[in-house]
């Protein structure tokens, strides 16, 4: 039976609050030298930007505040980060790879 309640779309803004569902890790995995995305029969494979932006979505640093500290340690643009930031996570909350609070 299908479920009623239509699936909502999370929209990723500056000010949203990313972070990884419950069943979502992101794990290092030694013998391949890289980090993994583990979700329920998938794995993703993000690249080392996407990990760096990934580790930081605890669900308290919104988007800006992540784009900021990644702009200060990369000496950035952090308009450019943010922007990157954003159509990333957009992409992976579409995929159910990340929250938005």
């Amino acid at each position: 039976m299908a479920d009623p309640t239509p699936r909502t779309r999370a929209i990723i803004t500056g000010s949203t609050k990313p972070a990884l569902p419950r069943h979502i890790k992101l794990r290092h995995d030694a013998s391949r030298g890289r980090w993994i995305i583990l979700a329920p029969e998938r794995v993703y494979d993000p690249d080392d930007v996407a990990v760096s932006v990934l580790q930081r979505c605890d669900g308290v640093r919104s988007v800006d505040e992540i784009a900021a500290a990644l702009a200060a340690e990369y000496q950035a643009p952090v308009d450019v980060i943010a922007a990157d930031i954003v159509t990333m996570l957009q992409e992976l909350a579409d995929k159910g790879v990340v929250t938005a609070a």
